[in-house]
């Protein structure tokens, strides 16, 4: 377990450390509901850290994936090791006000996901960083998906109508009495 962590730790240092060597933040625009937005990055061989930013809808919930694509093996190659999912509530990057909302961490894997639960709208951004290592370098592709707000059956709300007419009757029984 020790080691592990250590693994995580040390991948993540050089992930962050040599990310200005190869960094790329490109601009998605809104994500909707339903239909996917696909991202992918190249990157030369050697560490690199992208950022994707785009907006999201009120939902009920999002998910983020992100796989390596091997092309022409021991020419493109990416091991991954981190995605993070940020908040970003002015719209402006890498500012005090960008909250880390979700991260998963798999040093050398070659695919990540997390998920997300219910979000505002608002404008958000994940960070994807790992090391191309192979000859050319490393491509890899990802794909962002929002889930709708789930809206409760008729039947819900006769049930809660039913509910609170109870109540009120016991509540008027009980100041007659």
């Amino acid at each position: 377990m020790k080691l592990k962590l250590l693994a995580v730790t040390a991948v993540s240092a050089v992930v962050l450390a040599s990310g200005a060597a190869n960094a790329v933040t490109t601009s998605l625009g809104a994500a909707t509901v339903g239909t996917p937005l696909a991202f992918g990055g190249f990157s030369a061989p050697g560490p690199f850290t992208d950022t994707f930013s785009f907006s999201l809808p009120t939902n009920g919930g999002s998910g983020y994936s992100v796989t390596n694509f091997t092309f022409l093996p021991g020419q493109f190659n990416t091991a991954l090791a981190t995605l993070s999912l940020i908040s970003n509530a002015d719209g402006i990057l890498f500012n005090a006000d960008d909250t880390t909302l979700a991260t998963s961490v798999t040093p050398g894997g070659n695919s990540l996901a997390l998920s997300w639960g219910a979000s505002p709208a608002g404008d958000y951004y994940i960070v994807v960083g790992g090391i191309a290592n192979g000859a050319q370098g490393g491509i890899y592709n990802g794909a962002i998906s929002v889930s709708a707000v789930p809206v409760p059956e008729p039947e819900t709300y006769a049930m809660m109508l039913a509910g609170l007419g109870a109540i009120g009757f016991l509540a008027r029984r009980r100041n007659k009495g």
